[in-house]
């Protein structure tokens, strides 16, 4: 990144709140739902500059348990990476919810008790629901291409999607997200705790269809990887119980349980464990985007070999490279801008705007 755009992401990560809010509201955001090929509806959420002059959308990707809006539009300052992308390029975002999360269609096992169900929406599913996101906001724009940024098993769903229609995908980030490394993975994949006792190289048989989620439970493993006894000294509180009560209100049923707890399906669980004991769910060596690799160093769901293993089977790739952010957290967007996070959107901002 030169010189003068350091200084200009610097800028505007320091510029006082009002100036913030005040860019802020020359986005128009509104709600659309598309259709997928096998009848799904999916929410997506445009967030549009009042003069965007770039055409190609960019879609943000969330992960595996908090959908869309909480993953990248929150109200609080810093905590909208969908908002702050749309001012600093000058172009439109999407943030989608896969199906099973958030706004989008549920599955009907959904509502039934989850361990009468396998582990729903798989990453093949899930490439469909990308699939009608990228058509309907490629024909909004008059595109042939978006671009792609994929958070955790988001950035494994995106970077899928990109190998099997790569002409449809001009530039692909992935955050934090697994490939399929041999290293072993402190909580997924063979003679871990999710695997199998009988076949440790399958996930257990008990994994239900879905998980739920108390707020307190989004916690935990965000303040392990945070260096510091003061966590607010790292992320913001006002951000962090936006996230939380996002992360609830993403879910109509949430209040039925008490304490209150969300919905999640469980299929990312399922490829991410595959993963995890170095399987491939799609073969980078389709890509031919622009790519951007991105791992924090304090991340606990991507390992190194991820990044290098994808690096090196993007053979076809317009461009890659890795970019990793020293002392990061794996919830980097999310943290305060020290931390990560003017780094990243510096980056990111730039990386888009390759040619």
């Amino acid at each position: 990144m030169s010189i003068s755009r350091r200084l200009m992401v610097a800028a505007l990560a320091s510029a006082p709140i009002a100036t913030a809010l005040s860019a802020a509201a020359s986005l128009k955001r509104r709600d659309l739902r598309v259709t997928t090929a096998d009848g799904v509806h999916i929410r997506v959420r445009e967030v549009k500059p009042e003069a965007a002059t770039r055409s190609e959308p960019l879609l943000l990707i969330h992960g595996a348990r908090v959908p869309g809006i909480a993953s990248f539009d929150l109200d609080v300052p810093d905590g909208s990476l969908a908002a702050d992308l749309a001012l600093q390029l000058n172009r439109t975002v999407y943030v989608m919810d896969a199906r099973g999360y958030g706004g989008s269609d549920r599955p009907s096992a959904m509502e039934r008790p989850p361990a009468e169900h396998r582990p729903l929406s798989r990453a093949y599913e899930i490439v469909r629901d990308i699939d009608a996101v990228v058509g309907t906001t490629t024909r909004l724009a008059g595109s042939s291409r978006a671009d792609l940024i994929g958070w955790a098993a988001g950035g494994a769903w995106a970077a899928y999607y990109a190998s099997l229609w790569p002409e449809r995908i001009a530039h692909l980030v992935t955050l934090n997200a697994l490939y399929g490394a041999a290293a072993p993975h402190a909580l997924l994949g063979p003679s871990s705790n999710t695997a199998d006792p009988a076949h440790p190289d399958r996930l257990n048989p008990a994994t239900g269809a879905y998980a739920l989620y108390a707020g307190a439970s989004l916690l935990p493993v965000w303040d392990r990887s945070i260096p510091a006894v003061d966590k607010s000294a790292w992320r913001d509180p006002t951000l962090v119980k936006a996230y939380v009560a996002a992360a609830l209100a993403s879910d109509p049923q949430s209040s039925r349980h008490e304490p209150a707890a969300f919905r999640a399906p469980l299929g990312a669980i399922e490829d991410s464990f595959y993963q995890a004991g170095g399987r491939r769910l799609y073969d980078a060596s389709s890509i031919t985007a622009h790519v951007l690799v991105v791992r924090s160093e304090r991340d606990f769901w991507s390992r190194p070999g991820d990044a290098t293993s994808f690096i090196h089977d993007a053979v076809r790739a317009q461009s890659g490279r890795i970019l990793m952010i020293p002392g990061a957290t794996h919830f980097v967007h999310l943290d305060r801008p020290q931390h990560g996070r003017e780094l990243l959107l510096g980056q990111l901002v730039s990386f888009c705007q390759t040619v």
